[in-house]
């Protein structure tokens, strides 16, 4: 398969690669490098890569960003970082990446355990996670061509437990295999409109 890793050299991003690279081509996106760059808030941004990529078997994004903060120190632009990249920035992928996708291919989203499990100082990053995983839902009853789109939703990972852990009292960190695991399931599987969670 012809795959697109939006996020591929990030803390998730190396160790999905690293799996799927075996037995398929890989195209990495970043905003500042890869194969090719992106800037999901950006939807000119993504119609600029998929022009570059050609036409793909499945998307991957493990990619966008919310702000973190007080709730009483979030200002309505603060939230509209989470809503422009995490949110719409993912929602423009399926929404322009579709037309890319040959028939029968996957789209691949992620959030995290936010979405179901807050922590403090996470009100725009829980909003925009829950608002993803209602839009899998839905989209998934209209994308057309045979085309899933599916999320991955994981807990603290690993890799990233000495940086966050402060911030998840009492969290069990996730193993990279176990979350990589998410991704396979969601591109070689036949899924559509799941969130995968990976909390434990």
């Amino acid at each position: 398969m012809k795959i697109l890793i939006i996020g591929g050299n990030g803390t998730i991003g190396k160790r999905v690669v690293s799996h799927f690279q075996e037995r398929n081509e890989i195209i990495i996106a970043g905003r500042t490098s890869g194969d090719v760059t992106v800037d999901i808030a950006d939807s000119n941004s993504i119609k600029s890569m998929f022009d570059k990529t050609g036409k793909l078997d499945a998307i991957i994004c493990i990619a966008g960003e919310a702000k973190w903060s007080d709730f009483n120190e979030l200002s309505e632009d603060d939230y509209y970082i989470g809503l422009k990249s995490k949110l719409m920035g993912q929602v423009n992928l399926v929404r322009i990446g579709q037309n890319y996708l040959n028939p029968n291919g996957s789209v691949t989203l992620s959030t995290g355990i936010l979405a179901d499990d807050p922590v403090a100082q996470t009100t725009s990053a829980a909003m925009v996670n829950g608002g993803i995983h209602s839009f899998v839902k839905a989209v998934a009853l209209e994308i057309e061509n045979g085309i899933r789109v599916n999320v991955v939703s994981s807990g603290m990972v690993e890799d990233a437990y000495e940086k966050y852990k402060d911030a998840f009292p009492g969290h069990n960190p996730i193993p990279m295999k176990k979350v990589v695991r998410g991704y396979i399931r969601s591109v070689d599987g036949k899924g559509n409109g799941e969130i995968i969670k990976i909390y434990v």
